[in-house]
């Protein structure tokens, strides 16, 4: 969890996957565990907005809002209690280099892996492209570094500015007006970059033309650490699964408008995902647990089951499972997945009328 922007603070958290070590930068288990953080709180100051407070601690208006839903964005209002969404899982993506996902609008950065030390984690808020303009998913690099770059709208965007009376220059020169801010990355794919903004209250929001926007301090802390050729793996992973002292994981995040018939009241990929971070060990899961939880994104990892022992099954029974939770194998997947995946969504489903709707770990195993 980021404290105050550019000051570090060590936290041991001798009993949590991933123990924090600077602010924003976090250090792996090596047994395998991808929960890390805690939800912590703080206090409004009159003169706070739930952005400043956002800002602060290293979070964008989309993580505020889902779980401070009822406190008023520009006037929280002195000693107002706010929650710090500071629990995350890691996507289910090779932990190389930098992996954005959109829909949960956050970067994490691995950094190289020193032999003979746990691999690293650095994470940040961002701003992603909006409907119609929107942030591609695809494997690329950092293709460029620039400082104080220049910004050269393409001629899209000027007519867009132009329909709406603002018309741009055709290089909008470094300093406060430029929307890149004073530190930009280029990608593999030319047109796309990741870089600052002279408007930080856009993080957490689709605000951009396709871009990536970080923090202005945020962006600099990133492009000293960042080296060409880093790789980028840009995702759309609205549900992450993730795996603490096997306990099973799910955090939801709202997925994008234009996503709606993949993900709306569909546990596919929820399975698939589970499929994938169980490494075959069985496991038991609450299907109403982890419905409700994609139904009603918070954005903080909820306790959705568990890996049981080797050789264990489940024997708790319950009723016969909703119609709602009859999930299908998307095209996305590539036809060894599919199979895999169907084969074992089949074996769920067919198994979710003994899986116990009273297994609630939300709170029993959190603990």
């Amino acid at each position: 969890m980021k404290i105050i922007v550019n000051f570090s603070i060590l936290i041991c958290l001798a009993l949590t996957s991933v123990t924090s070590v600077y602010a924003n930068r976090y250090v792996i288990s090596d047994k395998g565990d991808t929960v890390f953080g805690e939800i912590t709180t703080v206090f409004a100051d009159e003169r706070d907005t739930l952005l400043d407070i956002a800002r602060r601690h290293g979070f964008g208006y989309q993580d505020m809002k889902l779980v401070n839903p009822d406190v008023d964005t520009w006037l929280p209002g002195e000693g107002q209690k706010i929650t710090l969404p500071a629990k995350f899982i890691l996507p289910v993506a090779p932990m190389k280099g930098i992996v954005l996902n959109v829909p949960e609008m956050r970067l994490y950065y691995y950094l190289p892996r020193v032999k003979g030390k746990p691999q690293e984690v650095i994470t940040y808020p961002l701003g992603v492209g909006r409907e119609g303009w929107n942030t591609p998913y695809m494997k690329t690099y950092i293709a460029e570094k620039k400082v104080n770059p220049n910004w050269y709208p393409p001629e899209s965007i000027r007519k867009e500015h132009e329909e709406k009376g603002d018309p741009l220059p055709k290089i909008v020169k470094s300093g406060p007006e430029n929307p890149l801010g004073y530190f930009a990355m280029r990608l593999g794919k030319p047109d796309y970059l990741i870089h600052g903004t002279n408007k930080p209250y856009g993080l957490g929001m689709r605000v951009s033309h396709g871009c990536i926007r970080l923090y202005p301090e945020d962006i600099e802390a990133l492009f000293a650490e960042v080296s060409l050729k880093t790789p980028v793996n840009i995702i759309n992973q609205p549900y992450k699964i993730g795996v603490k002292d096997n306990v099973i994981y799910l955090e939801a995040h709202p997925f994008l408008i234009e996503d709606v018939e993949q993900f709306e009241n569909n546990l596919t990929s929820v399975v698939a995902l589970i499929v994938e971070v169980s490494n075959d060990k069985n496991y038991e899961l609450d299907w109403s647990a982890a419905y409700e939880a994609i139904n009603k994104p918070t954005g903080l990892p909820v306790a959705i089951g568990m890996l049981l022992p080797e050789g264990a099954t489940s024997v708790k029974v319950a009723k016969k499972s909703p119609e709602k939770f009859q999930a299908k194998v998307t095209e996305s997947l590539s036809e060894v997945q599919e199979r895999k995946v169907a084969k074992k969504l089949n074996k769920e489903l067919s198994q979710a009328e003994k899986v116990s709707l009273e297994l609630r770990l939300d709170s029993t195993l959190d603990n």
